[in-house]
């Protein structure tokens, strides 16, 4: 019987995004396969996250070329973005809790390319005027992600609801926290 890897890929960012801590064990059940073959396609979990990585980095890029964001106003781009986004916000947030991935010189420089083409949209949103130049594009860059992973967590701990994923991002990194008089 062949073994799909992009299906046990999946199987495993399904568990370990609810559950970072699951053993190789519970990947290769979760797979619907045993552990043996799981450590064929991937020699232990250093090298099953790392997988991880890739597909985390190519879905990344895929919500950037998916939401065109050198088209419209940056509102409307970053809009599209999270919600190109979102299917992959459980993964993506495993992924940065993975030290291992942002330590040492093994660092993937798919994470630097994805930075840079985000910090790049929000450097032409504060040129346009449409985004506050008080903040580097480089925070707006983090704060983007930090929104994106705890609103996946969030939404996996049934704190708040799936379809308000993509507003309570936006909204929050658009607005700020700050109540305005109009409201």
């Amino acid at each position: 019987m062949s073994v799909d890897r992009e299906q046990v890929l999946r199987a495993a960012a399904a568990l370990l995004t609810r559950k970072s801590t699951a053993t190789t064990d519970e990947v290769a059940k979760a797979a619907g396969i045993g552990r043996a073959t799981l450590h064929r396609h991937f020699a232990g979990r250093d090298a099953l996250v790392r997988a991880l990585e890739e597909l985390g980095i190519q879905e990344f890029g895929a919500a950037l070329d998916a939401a065109a964001m050198d088209e419209g106003t940056s509102e409307e781009a970053l809009r599209r973005f999270v919600a190109a986004v979102e299917p992959s916000a459980g993964l993506l947030s495993f992924l940065v809790t993975e030290n291992q991935l942002f330590e040492g010189e093994e660092q993937n420089p798919g994470w630097d390319r994805l930075d840079a083409r985000v910090a790049a949209f929000f450097l032409r949103g504060q040129e346009r005027g449409e985004f506050r130049i008080d903040l580097t594009p480089a925070w707006l860059t983090e704060a983007l992600y930090g929104l994106i992973g705890s609103a996946a967590w969030a939404v996996q701990a049934g704190r708040v609801a799936a379809r308000d994923f993509p507003y309570m991002v936006v909204e929050l990194l658009l607005g700020g926290a700050r109540r305005s008089v109009e409201q």
